[in-house]
Order: structure tokens, then C-alpha cells, then sequence
């Protein structure tokens, strides 16, 4: 017995515990369920942002389907999907992810500025259509070129 009443046996088993704790420290944390789901997946938001009135709803799902949502800009119907990582992307910019549904919507706004709109429900998609032609150096598009 040493002169403070600490044991060699004591100090050894207390390393032993420390050492124990380091190597099954990342197998517990593994097996715990992480929280994947953003804040704003529980309620929904509706704001103004950029001048635009954005709301956003989450729709109803089954247990196994992923979080959907219903967001609109301006009325208008913006198309939101989930990736497989959690993260959103939108129909406006599919090449950026972004951590929760509403910095998606807030990234599409950025993006349309303040003249474009998403498209109505069914309307057509924008380009050439039948007996519309471009000619030399007319590439047609929204003139924000690819994010890639």
C-alpha cells in the first residue's frame, strides 16, 4: 500500500475502465438512431423571403415513404425531393442540396430572382416547341447556365 492508499490494483483497474470506454465508445454512438430530420420537417414554414410569400407543408406520408412536402412560391407549386443523404434539392437548381426543405425553397427563390416564377401546374416546359427553331448562337434557356 503506497503512502496516499491508492493501490497499484486500483490505478490498473481504472485504466483498464478508461482504455474499455475508448474502444466501445464509437460502437454506442453508432447504434444510437441519429436525428436526420431537420428542424422545419415538423411544422412547415411560411414566410417572405426575397419578396416572394413561400410556404411550405409537410405531406402526409406512410412510415416507410420519405418526408414530402407541398411548397409553393407565390401560389405557384414548387417540386422538392429529398436525397437519399437527407438533404433537399429543387426542380430550379438539381445540382446544390441543401440541409432542410425551407433553405431549398430560399436557394430556389436566390436563384429564380425577382421576375421568374415556377411554372403553373401542368403548363408546358419552356424551349423550342413544334416550328420554333434557334439559330446560330441563340442557346434559348433562363440564362443561368449549369451549376455543375
Amino acid at each position: 500500500m503506497s503512502v496516499s492508499g491508492v493501490r497499484r490494483r486500483d490505478v490498473a483497474r481504472a485504466l483498464l475502465a478508461a482504455a474499455a470506454a475508448l474502444v466501445f465508445a464509437p460502437a454506442v454512438t453508432a447504434s444510437r438512431p441519429r436525428n436526420a430530420a431537420p428542424a422545419d420537417d415538423d411544422g412547415g414554414f411560411d414566410e417572405t423571403y426575397g419578396g416572394r410569400r413561400i410556404r411550405g407543408v409537410p405531406a402526409a406520408t406512410t412510415v416507410t415513404a420519405p418526408a414530402r412536402w407541398q411548397v409553393t412560391v407565390d401560389g405557384r407549386p414548387l417540386h422538392l425531393m429529398r436525397r437519399a443523404d437527407g438533404t433537399y434539392l429543387s426542380m430550379v437548381d438539381h445540382y446544390r442540396s441543401w440541409p432542410t426543405a425551407l433553405e431549398a425553397t430560399r436557394a430556389a427563390v436566390d436563384e429564380m430572382g425577382a421576375t421568374q416564377r415556377p411554372r403553373a401546374a401542368g403548363a408546358p416546359a419552356r424551349g423550342p416547341g413544334p416550328g420554333r427553331r434557334r439559330g446560330p448562337g441563340q442557346h434559348g434557356g433562363d440564362g443561368h447556365g449549369v451549376h455543375a
